[in-house]
């Protein structure tokens, strides 16, 4: 198996170290070349085992060893171990073991956006702006989203116990036991004359869910339909086939996205076949901070296309691709490990820089503030030139309450009722 993921909350990977290293001469180690640093590692490795305080497992210290190379390389690569690879399988089909908490992280802190209903965290009480402080006694301060993710995240049935910080009063401990938590599917609406479908994650079902919602608000609304709003805020990713059947899904041909590896001849390109689900109606993008990765691929294809109108404010940043490489057919966990660049149909990567809304609309008041990828350890370095200036977002009418101002702008949009781009639509 060797699938390939982009997750905002970025994807843990190893590289299988299996050195059950005991006979390593000790003395001078070389300092060059791939065996002698190997050496050197197996000199670490027995003076660790036969010297801490406490006898660590040989399996603990590998494993140890394998994490931190790959976190070292850049903000996305991990292991995962045997456990969480086993969750992460499900997790592709739309699924995975874990407690239901949405969150996010800001200046090293990890801050619940919500609990998902009816999952232990909801149950347990959880609230929006928890502050998790630890995760099974591990201090999640300064960790990536990935980690913080990933650690919450296990087989089902075993328990986690998290440390939540709430306001001013002292932290509490509460302790939860993992469930299969469904990737929350889309979710669809009619917005009067338009369709409003809202996009949580890219997994396998995503792409024929699309595709029946489509359907389903063509029947409800008829003749008078005058668009689509696709909804891609807060959608940190998933599984890449997604995102392209779902790019294809309102393209007739051209690039999608193409994938390129190290070598220069390793490079992959996706191209979109005739059929436009939504026949030709407008399509507005709304996409925001926490829109990353699979979404950013969406965004990227359909705006390069003139396909859709992006909408909202800057996007996450994250253009990498992470294979997952099974170690041991999975026994020994798996490699999740950044293999590739992805670039939009012109050419364009977005690594660090993100899709720039063709019309910038603030979230409004109590938006979250997100962090970017540019501000994640170890991220890789943007190519190209530099994304166009942001410019200046549309702001909420002074002394108006919206309950979703940038839909409601999306909604102009395709009225054709937001004449002047720096001012918000009256009757929004």
């Amino acid at each position: 198996m060797n699938r390939l993921f982009l997750v905002a909350f970025g994807a843990v990977a190893g590289f299988g170290l299996a050195l059950a290293a005991t006979h390593f001469a000790y003395g001078a180690i070389p300092l060059f070349g791939t065996e002698s640093q190997l050496s050197r590692f197996g000199f670490a490795f027995e003076r660790v085992r036969d010297n801490y305080l406490e006898k660590p497992e040989d399996r603990r210290l590998v494993e140890g060893a394998i994490g931190g190379m790959l976190s070292n390389l850049d903000a996305h690569s991990s292991y995962f171990d045997p456990k969480t690879y086993e969750a992460m399988q499900t997790r592709a089909a739309g699924a995975y073991g874990g407690v239901g908490i949405m969150l996010t992280v800001k200046d090293g802190l990890a801050k619940v956006i919500a609990p998902i209903p009816d999952t232990p965290a909801s149950r347990a009480g959880l609230k929006a702006d928890d502050i998790l402080v630890s995760v099974d006694g591990v201090a999640m301060k300064g960790h990536t989203l990935d980690d913080v993710s990933t650690r919450m995240r296990g087989t089902v049935g075993t328990e986690v116990a998290l440390g939540i910080a709430r306001g001013a009063a002292a932290p509490f401990d509460v302790k939860l036991t993992r469930e299969a938590i469904e990737v929350e599917r889309l979710t669809y609406r009619r917005e009067g004359d338009v369709g409003y479908i809202k996009i949580v994650a890219f997994s396998d079902r995503t792409d024929p869910d699309l595709r029946l919602a489509v359907a389903a608000l063509k029947r409800q609304i008829g003749p008078s339909l005058k668009g689509f709003v696709i909804d891609l805020r807060d959608n940190g990713g998933g599984v890449l086939q997604a995102s392209i059947d779902v790019s294809d899904d309102f393209l007739n041909d051209g690039e999608i996205v193409s994938v390129r590896g190290r070598g220069r001849d390793n490079i992959e390109r996706y191209d979109a076949h005739y059929g436009d689900i939504a026949d030709g109606k407008p399509v507005v993008l709304l996409i925001n901070g926490g829109t990353a990765s699979a979404s950013e691929i969406v965004a990227g294809a359909l705006q390069d296309h003139h396909r859709a109108t992006v909408l909202g404010t800057l996007s996450f940043g994250k253009g990498s691709v992470q294979s997952i490489m099974p170690l041991d057919n999975g026994e020994g966990g798996a490699l999740h490990m950044t293999t590739a660049r992805y670039y939009t149909p012109a050419g364009r990567s977005i690594q660090v820089t993100g899709i720039v809304p063709d019309i910038v609309v603030s979230g409004g008041p109590g938006a979250p503030e997100y962090e970017r990828e540019e501000e994640l350890p170890h991220h890789l370095l943007a190519e190209g030139p530099p994304a166009k200036p942001l410019g200046k977002a549309i702001e909420p009418a002074a002394g108006r309450t919206y309950d979703d101002f940038q839909l409601a702008t999306a909604l102009a949009v395709l009225h054709k009722t937001l004449a002047v781009r720096a001012v918000a639509p009256d009757h929004a």
